[in-house]
């Protein structure tokens, strides 16, 4: 896959607080790849440094295989900060601003509002939109220039539950389309729904980079139960067993690498005992992230 954003060895810091820590990284092209990490952990600051609002301290990075330039910024939309519109003007008349500005043509506006499900608001103050709303508007403005890849810090920040699965079916929609998405977030849960792959920081040092659909895979975990009194005695028999526990009327049984949720049922089978409850428990993306904090935690100490 082509290389759209290669890091290399990037640092940024603020008198005696290294913000972002050497970090290495590259994103391919068509990916929607996600940057994890508590507060501070220097998210904002990358995002800062990638679209050069801020100045690395040192090592540098590559838009495309090049050496950024004016030329290449235009292939790149983002929305950094909160958005900035002109309040009593409507969705339409700010877009056409910005079409201008940015030198774009005034027919990418209805396909852009249309991405964004706007096309209905267009004619409305921008101050009479819900939060939801700007933050689509500013997604909108971004891809005027019909950019190779955007770039969102926090999209859905703020926003309800309905702002966020808005946000979230958009995304979906552009990187659909092709487009490369670079976005941060604190919430794992959409990271894990939205992104195909992502990266952890923690007080700007990289601690995971990889792809989402790997989240949960090795040793397996089965919730399972039936109608038959020794059913834990009889699953401490199974060689795929590595550990067993009680969990109100079912057992839970973290499976030996290579073994699954169907060499369970076959076992059981075999033993005469037909299962009434068997599911796999799926780690979450949350889960992996605790869990790379604890280690990195417990190499620091």
């Amino acid at each position: 896959m082509e290389t759209v954003l290669s890091i290399n060895q990037l640092t940024k810091t603020f008198g005696r607080i290294t913000a972002v820590n050497k970090l290495d990284l590259e994103v391919k092209k068509g990916q929607v790849f996600g940057f994890l990490g508590p507060n501070g952990s220097g998210k904002t600051t990358t995002l800062g440094m990638l679209m050069g609002v801020v100045n690395p301290t040192s090592g540098s990075f590559s838009w495309f295989g090049q050496t950024v330039t004016n030329e290449t910024r235009k292939k790149i939309g983002a929305v950094l900060e909160h958005p900035i519109f002109y309040p009593y003007l409507s969705g339409q008349k700010n877009l056409e601003l910005t079409a201008m500005i940015k030198g774009a043509p005034a027919d990418h506006i209805a396909r852009v509002l249309d991405v964004v499900e706007l096309t209905s608001r267009k004619d409305d103050a921008y101050k009479t939109y819900s939060l939801g709303m700007k933050q689509r508007l500013a997604i909108a403005s971004a891809l005027l220039n019909d950019p190779i890849v955007l770039i969102l810090d926090e999209p859905t920040n703020g926003l309800d539950p309905m702002g966020i699965a808005e946000i979230r079916n958009i995304i979906k929609k552009i990187a659909a389309d092709g487009k490369t998405i670079i976005l941060a977030s604190h919430l794992l849960d959409e990271v894990q729904k939205v992104c195909s792959h992502f990266a952890v920081l923690r007080r700007g040092v990289l601690m995971h980079s990889g792809a989402v659909d790997e989240v949960g895979k090795g040793e397996e975990t089965v919730e399972v139960a039936a109608y038959h009194d020794d059913l834990g005695f009889v699953l401490q028999e199974f060689a795929g067993t590595l550990s067993l526990k009680r969990d109100s009327a079912s057992m839970v049984v973290k499976l030996k690498e290579g073994y699954n949720s169907q060499d369970v049922n076959r076992f059981l089978y075999e033993k005469g005992i037909v299962v009434s409850h068997l599911v796999t428990q799926k780690k979450s993306l949350e889960k992996q992230f605790l869990e790379i904090l604890a280690e990195a935690d417990s190499i620091k100490k």
